[in-house]
């Protein structure tokens, strides 16, 4: 697929990776529908792609509430004018060991079920009714086009994030399930799982994880949104990559 004739979706489109993937699709001729919460940061989103070679629509979604995912890839297609393809980005994290004992008192500690609900309706539940509207409406209009999953390398496990890994693990089981399903129809299904990458919510960990995380990775440094871009694009133009996932994390899985 040509990046100039995209018309994508990408949701957690605020700031961030989201924010990065839609301005880059804008930036070389695409049309984005970015959805986020976060309307401040749309707004901002909006004001940044100003200029650039294509054009950025924005709207307040939930994913994780089904009504809403439906009504925002109606607007989507509505604005751009069809349909082509998703970036599945939205994600929170609410990390936590599933049982821990707490130092000072011993009491045994256990992760809340809201705790691991939320995670699971924004990152799983809602990353596949986001698929489904999507798909369903390309199939509706004869369309063509693409689905790229963001995973995660958590999705290997990784201590304190059950939730996380969870939901960006069967994201990417989806990803192959997705394609053997879609194929008929034109569609293909890719995913990229990032690993510590520049954002928000990786500068907000404490100093010395952090350090100590970066210390790990062969490459030696930390990601930056660009690299992940690359993955991404990847999946989007090359056509005969289909059902697999990506890991972009500077070897820290090998």
């Amino acid at each position: 697929m040509r990046l100039e004739d995209t018309k994508f979706v990408v949701t957690g489109a605020a700031q961030g990776l989201g924010r990065h993937y839609a301005l880059r699709l804008a930036e070389l001729g695409g049309q984005v529908a970015a959805g986020d919460m976060n309307e401040e940061g749309l707004a901002s989103l909006v004001e940044a792609s100003k200029g650039l070679a294509g054009k950025v629509h924005a709207r307040a979604v939930n994913v994780a509430v089904e009504a809403e995912v439906e009504a925002f890839v109606r607007f989507a297609h509505e604005a751009m004018g069809g349909l082509n393809g998703l970036v599945n980005n939205a994600g929170i994290l609410r990390d936590g060991l599933l049982v821990k004992k707490d130092r000072q008192t011993g009491a045994v500690v256990k992760l809340s079920a809201a705790q691991w609900q939320a995670v699971i309706d924004v990152n799983l539940t809602g990353a596949t009714l986001m698929v489904r509207e999507v798909v369903a409406k390309m199939i509706e209009t004869e369309q063509k086009g693409v689905i790229v999953n963001i995973s995660s390398i958590a999705r290997h496990g990784n201590r304190g994030q059950s939730s996380y890994t969870a939901a960006k693990s069967a994201l990417a089981a989806n990803t192959k399930t997705w394609a053997l399903e879609f194929a008929p129809f034109g569609i293909r299904v890719g995913a990229v799982a990032p690993g510590m990458i520049e954002t928000p919510m990786t500068q907000g960990m404490h100093q010395k994880a952090r350090d100590a995380l970066v210390a790990m990775i062969p490459v030696g440094r930390i990601g930056v949104p660009e690299d992940i871009w690359q993955a991404v694009r990847f999946v989007i133009e090359c056509e005969y990559f289909n059902g697999r996932c990506i890991d972009v994390d500077g070897g820290l899985t090998m």
